[in-house]
């Protein structure tokens, strides 16, 4: 049984989900870091939060989509 969930498209979806939130997570780590090192505008460092905001976003739309299709697989 534990074979099958490893396998199963809801699992591979999960995995996918939460290898973007662990990207966006290091991507945004990074665009802080890079951003005080170079002393980057507060706009483009605003604009680099809002493309990890976008990330984790996707990342939550994407965990919405497996809830739901577990959702209607019980029912």
């Amino acid at each position: 049984m534990a074979a099958d969930f490893q396998n199963s498209p809801t699992a591979k979806q999960g995995r996918f989900a939460a290898v973007v939130i662990a990207g966006t997570g290091l991507f945004w780590i990074a665009a802080i870091v890079i951003g005080e090192w170079l002393a980057l505008p507060e706009r483009t460092r605003a604009l680099l939060d809002l493309i990890a905001l976008a990330g984790f976003v996707f990342a939550l739309v994407l965990i919405f989509r497996i809830w739901r299709a577990r959702q209607e697989d019980k029912g």
